[in-house]
């Protein structure tokens, strides 16, 4: 069984989100909510936040925290490795659409897995220990994880499931993938709907 990594940056890590500081705050915690849901699912799972919300959310949800020492979403991942044993699942928390049979796939590989997203970042890692990782995040990620698992002696796989490469940045990605958002995301897509000026 897996441990599975959720860094959370909260509201502030989702810039592009065209919407006043509430709403992304609220989008955000519903998108974590969602991923936490189908995380716990499949193993133990540690959030890595200093976000209060987050914090409460994850503890709330069944999943450990891990303080975020700042630095970066790589620097966030290498505090919660530290001291676990055995396979991790890295799962980014802008992915409202992952379900737990998605993360069971991607456990079920051997070695080395990633799902990029569209744009080449990275959105999951599935590692065979916490030594496998390395902090590669940001624009081009796919490829250098990759490199990085082949420096390493690792077969590299990319695999491609449409839950997980389907990442939330902007208002538009959360419309695009509306009718296979977890149920809090909906939730919240729904209210914004609902609230918009006609």
């Amino acid at each position: 069984m897996p441990t599975l990594i959720v860094p959370f940056a909260g509201a502030a890590g989702k810039t592009r989100l065209d919407a006043p500081a509430p709403v992304r705050r609220e989008i955000s915690l519903a998108m974590l909510g969602d991923v936490l849901e189908a995380a716990v699912a499949v193993g133990e799972t540690i959030v890595v936040t200093t976000d209060l919300d987050g914090v409460a959310l994850a503890r709330t949800l069944g999943a450990s925290v891990a303080d975020d020492p700042g630095g970066g979403q790589g620097a966030a991942v290498e505090a919660a490795l530290a001291g676990v044993d055995g396979p991790v699942l890295i799962v980014n928390a802008d992915l409202p659409c992952a379900t737990a049979a998605d993360l069971s796939r991607l456990a079920a590989l051997d070695g080395f897995a990633l799902v990029e997203a569209r744009d080449g970042t990275t959105n999951a890692l599935a590692l065979p220990g916490a030594d496998a990782f390395a902090p590669l995040y940001g624009a081009g990620s796919g490829a250098r994880f990759r490199a990085h698992a082949e420096a390493s002696g690792l077969d590299a796989v990319s695999v491609s499931l449409e839950n997980l490469v389907d990442d939330v940045d902007t208002l538009d990605d959360l419309r695009r993938v509306a009718p296979r958002l977890g149920p809090r995301t909906r939730a919240c897509l729904e209210r914004q709907l609902q609230e918009a000026p006609a």
